[in-house]
């Protein structure tokens, strides 16, 4: 087995000599990743993959964090990639790393801060034998929940181990180290830094700072060698409890995240992060358009008079509705017995129970109810992105002004009874939308590069957008939509 750095490539070391004749130099874990950081910018190496819409505004900030030798708090509503930003640290670690073997800290060969460490050195002096630890291993993850003790994350006494050793409770060997010290040499992450209760930040302060730990009175000079990262929701600050001030003050760097800012970015992002099966996205055809507008539902909902914005909204919303998209349309195609399908608008429907669970409303959105407010949403969306298609509808028309969609409207005056069932095939569908050469025509003359595999979703949209803008009327029915002439049909009654 090999072991590389970025100095040389040495086979296995077993023993404290041989590592002294190798010329292997330890360093701190933050010069370690500060040393890696500084190599791969030189190089124009991407430092953080996968992670869209940062490489101007955190990236760059997280970076410098990591050269200043920080520890770091990312602060951010839920959705916004923290946790993923902080276990891609690790890429930047050297890849091995010797350890006293048998130590319960990882301790460095020469800078052993255990009792374990430093005794068994004493013993065998340069025939210590050491292990070699992977840079995987090196990432310890806690979440903050209030039944986190000191014990947890600190340690305790043992009484079992003082029982077993015959060592009385004034012995340090009988101490059980917790996830903190187990973790040294390690980056570690707390997420939802707020959730954990006042007394235990408090004993965070001399870890961070001084390098102590105490644990039922005893004090240890412990230089525990950690890169801290932590996580927080700004609505935790008021809804959940806070980050104690003198905490704070010993946290380097506090790096707020954020949203997508484009439709672009956050259709990256679901690609890229929607768990697909292959058959899935073999079976159906999806347009351009209907990727935008399901990303724009979370923009809507962002700014909704009827979701707490506080709350956020998260990227996993758009990940699941598209989810739940395509399988809307693969249903359609097990219950028809056929083997591809082009998504549909009305198969928007199918993403409602997505968007029910992740938004969290307030009042007037819960007299509304949730299902009511994911349609809104979809309808708000559709509104939105017509004007990028279509030209604009105006309210009030001048007297001699031709609308370009009255020849449409009057269509459906005339044809009141026009029905998209959403079990029909392929075929049927295009047929339905095919006999409307209103809405074809508008098509083509407004949209004249569209291929043909899109234009049927165009021209689905186009009717639920004059819907949007009260030109025509939609009418949900059990097994699909059926849509009229606004005044027609009353006009027909009388």
């Amino acid at each position: 087995m090999i072991v590389r750095n970025k100095y040389m490539e040495i086979s296995i070391l077993k023993t404290l000599r041989q590592l002294k004749e190798s010329g292997y130099k330890s360093k701190t874990i933050k010069d370690e990743l500060r040393n890696n950081l500084r190599i791969k910018i030189s190089n124009k190496e991407e430092t953080f993959t996968g992670i869209h819409g940062y490489e101007n505004t955190v990236i760059p900030e997280l970076e410098r964090a990591i050269l200043s030798r920080h520890n770091i708090n990312l602060l951010g509503l839920r959705g916004q990639a923290k946790t993923r930003l902080a276990r891609q640290m690790i890429t930047l670690l050297d890849e091995w790393i010797p350890v006293v073997e048998g130590s319960e800290i990882n301790d460095d060969p020469f800078n052993p801060i255990s009792r374990y460490a430093t005794n068994l050195i004493k013993e065998k002096g340069d025939d210590t034998p050491i292990s070699w630890l992977h840079r995987s291993e090196r990432f310890v993850e806690k979440l903050a929940t209030p039944d986190v003790t000191v014990a947890d994350i600190i340690g305790d006494v043992d009484p079992i181990k003082a029982a077993n050793l015959k060592l009385s409770y004034a012995d340090d060997r009988v101490i059980h180290f917790g996830m903190i010290p187990r973790a040294n040499r390690s980056i570690f992450v707390i997420n939802e830094l707020p959730d954990l209760q006042a007394r235990i930040q408090v004993a965070l302060f001399n870890i961070l700072q001084e390098g102590d730990i105490q644990i039922r009175g005893f004090k240890l000079r412990l230089p525990l060698d950690l890169q801290f990262v932590f996580t927080a929701n700004p609505e935790d600050y008021t809804n959940r409890g806070s980050i104690v001030t003198p905490l704070k003050d010993r946290i380097g760097s506090q790096i707020l995240t954020h949203y997508p800012e484009t439709i672009a970015i956050a259709k990256t992002i679901t690609q890229q992060e929607a768990m697909l099966d292959s058959r899935q996205s073999e079976s159906v055809y999806v347009p351009d358009l209907a990727k935008d507008l399901l990303e724009q539902i979370s923009f809507q909902a962002r700014v909704s008079e009827f979701i707490d914005h506080k709350s956020g909204i998260s990227a996993r919303m758009s990940i699941t509705a598209y989810e739940n998209l395509l399988s809307t349309a693969e249903y359609r195609t097990l219950q028809s017995g056929t083997t591809h399908t082009l998504l549909r608008l009305s198969d928007f429907t199918g993403i409602i129970p997505a968007i029910t669970g992740k938004v969290e409303l307030v009042y007037e959105g819960e007299q509304e109810g949730a299902a009511t407010v994911a349609y809104s949403l979809l309808s708000d969306a559709i509104k939105t992105l017509f004007l990028n298609y279509f030209p604009k509808i105006e309210k009030l028309e001048k007297e001699g002004y031709e609308s370009p969609y009255q020849e449409l409207i009057n269509w459906f005056f005339e044809e009141s009874n026009f029905e998209l069932l959403e079990d029909i095939s392929d075929t049927e569908y295009k047929e339905k939308l095919d006999r409307i050469t209103p809405l074809k025509n508008l098509i083509k003359e407004y949209q004249p590069k569209i291929s043909v595999e899109d234009s049927y979703f165009m021209m689905e949209f186009l009717l639920w957008g004059l819907v949007e803008y009260k030109k025509l009327s939609k009418y949900r029915m059990s097994d699909g939509y059926r849509f009229k002439d606004l005044y027609g049909s009353y006009i027909n009654d009388l």
